[in-house]
């Protein structure tokens, strides 16, 4: 089970550089995929199989098609890859802080993990995920609808941001 923890955190880690070097929207897609990947295999492997599976349809199904939207108004004729000359380089750096921060916080890290079995709790027989989530449609419902409303509002920001000087079927050629 170790092993597939290690897998699942170098996996997150490696898809968090190829995000912070953003070669390309596409390249950029490919590493959001690895990243919830490993997320929610993270969140699995210590019993949070319900919000693995609430972050891997969410994220994947629903913002991810947005993020394809955006990416094919906004296409390059030829995208950078992360074998490029600066994007090679800041993958390189991305990684070095990542080692030396691994290696200067090492000796601090105590080997603990995290619990979302609700072994904390005194004979629960619910699970401490879907309690949370239970928690939050009932005692947060006002800040989940704004969350709503902030997710929407970006939404109509960024697609109004790559649209660019296109507006619809009316437009110069």
């Amino acid at each position: 089970m170790s092993y597939m923890i290690e897998l699942f955190t170098i996996g997150l880690v490696l898809g968090l550089v190829g995000v912070a070097s953003n070669p390309s929207p596409y390249f950029a897609a490919l590493a959001l995929v690895v990243v919830a990947w490993a997320g929610c295999g993270l969140l699995a492997s210590y019993n949070g199989c319900f919000l693995a599976l609430v972050l891997f349809l969410i994220y994947l199904g629903g913002m991810l098609v947005v993020f394809a939207y955006s990416s094919a108004l906004a296409a390059e004729i030829y995208p950078e890859t992360w074998f490029d000359g600066p994007v090679g380089l800041w993958i390189v750096l991305y990684m070095v802080v990542v080692g030396c921060g691994g290696f200067i916080l090492l000796p601090h890290w105590s080997g603990g993990g995290l619990s979302f079995d609700g072994s904390m709790d005194w004979f629960s027989p619910f699970v401490g995920d879907v309690e949370g989530v239970a928690l939050m449609y009932g005692s947060g419902g006002r800040m989940l609808l704004l969350g709503v409303w902030v997710l929407l509002l970006t939404l109509l920001v960024v697609l109004e941001l790559v649209r660019g000087l296109s507006r619809g079927t009316i437009r110069t050629v």
